[in-house]
């Protein structure tokens, strides 16, 4: 679960609805297009807020920065059926949103579950993106043991749908003994992001999660410029897997140092500065 750095917008950058062919989303957007626009896709269980830290700098760098809240996923309007949080769906609605943003093709930048959905959108379309940067994603479904606690997570979902504060409680009493104390501000966020997200968007994303195939080959073949970013540790897909996938990709690869699965929000700075050089064709180092 990501946790955003902090939770007010940086000066200049805007809460609003975006509107496309596929219904509305509530974004976040910072910047003036001047370098280019980018297309910020969330994770599991996570909303635009993961990506806060990044607008300013991203802004700052000369592009217009657009983070976005899925379909059902916190502060974004979905349906009570599983069948419309099918991948597919999700890659058709980040195609819509692209095409809404009307400025030239798209840096797609996607964390976790967000990168399996960016890349099916690629997959199904890569016209509208300039780039597309894989966040902490790796190429098929996470890793064994953390397919096992999103399956006891769906599970309670299935059989608890309607106590959305009932499963809430349960998966954070699973949470480390000498895990950081959140402040009461962000504790607040978190359960109100959590209990404002559809549960058959969580259930059927968590089962995305745990059955995706590999489909690493079909995106080598995607003439885009590709990025893989990460932490130095994750535990949904090891760092060696997406290293693999770098080379299996024939992409640039940047490990953030001192990060784990969200270096957007662990090190917004250096991640930032990352997607910016990749984006303007500067060598990293």
């Amino acid at each position: 679960m990501s946790k955003p750095p902090r939770l007010t917008l940086p000066s200049g950058a805007r809460a609003h609805l975006l509107s496309t062919a596929r219904g509305d989303f509530a974004v976040h957007e910072a910047g003036e297009p001047v370098r280019g626009t980018a297309l910020l896709v969330p994770g599991f269980t996570g909303s635009k807020e993961d990506f806060i830290g990044l607008l300013e700098p991203l802004s700052a760098a000369g592009y217009r920065v657009v983070a976005v809240d899925g379909r059902g996923q916190h502060e974004s309007p979905g349906p009570r059926e599983e069948s419309a949080y099918a991948l597919q769906e999700l890659a058709l609605d980040v195609l819509a949103q692209a095409a809404a943003l009307d400025g030239g093709p798209v840096h797609l930048v996607g964390h976790s579950l967000g990168g399996l959905i960016a890349r099916a959108a690629v997959l199904r379309d890569a016209a509208p993106f300039a780039s597309l940067t894989l966040m902490s994603s790796g190429p098929a479904a996470i890793a064994e043991d953390q397919q096992e606690r999103t399956k006891l997570l769906v599970a309670a979902l299935e059989a608890m749908r309607e106590d959305m504060a009932g499963v809430w409680t349960a998966m954070r009493s699973f949470d480390p003994e000498d895990a950081v104390p959140e402040s009461p501000e962000l504790a607040e966020f978190l359960r109100g992001r959590w209990m404002a997200t559809v549960p058959e968007q969580l259930i059927a994303t968590g089962r995305i999660l745990v059955s995706e195939p590999d489909r690493v080959e079909a995106l080598s073949g995607v003439d885009l410029p590709k990025l893989v970013l990460s932490g130095e540790v994750d535990y949904a897909w090891p760092v060696p897997l997406m290293d693999d996938m770098t080379h299996r990709l024939g992409a640039e690869r940047v490990v953030v140092a001192g990060t784990e699965h969200s270096p957007n929000a662990e090190n917004p700075q250096v991640t930032a500065g990352a997607l910016a050089a990749f984006w303007d064709g500067r060598p990293q180092g």
